[in-house]
């Protein structure tokens, strides 16, 4: 029994570390964009149609070509681990991965 417990909490610590995982739009497929807190499966899509056009250059060119996403938005985006070329958005809250970068 305690054998079990260790490894169902093991098994949601690691999937825990999976969802705050940093995820690039100019990299990402749509099952890693579909991850982060706030995309769902339509805005995933608009996101990949619009880098087919080229890829993302910062978040200013990122929030004017996808429908959708604002100032809050973005930065509600850039907290649940959106990043574009490696950066999260100006303002947003330095995860501890990002602070060892």
């Amino acid at each position: 029994m305690l054998k079990k417990l260790l490894l169902a909490i093991a098994a949601i610590a690691a999937t825990m570390g999976i969802a705050f995982a940093q995820v690039d739009v100019n990299k990402a497929d749509q099952a890693a964009l579909d991850s982060v807190k706030g995309i769902g499966p339509a805005k995933s899509k608009a996101i990949l149609d619009e880098r087919a056009k080229g890829e993302f250059k910062d978040w200013a060119d990122f929030q004017q070509r996808v429908k959708g996403v604002g100032d809050k938005n973005a930065m509600k985006l850039s907290e649940a681990g959106l990043q574009i070329n490696g950066k999260s958005r100006d303002g947003a809250p330095v995860k501890v991965a990002d602070a060892k970068k």
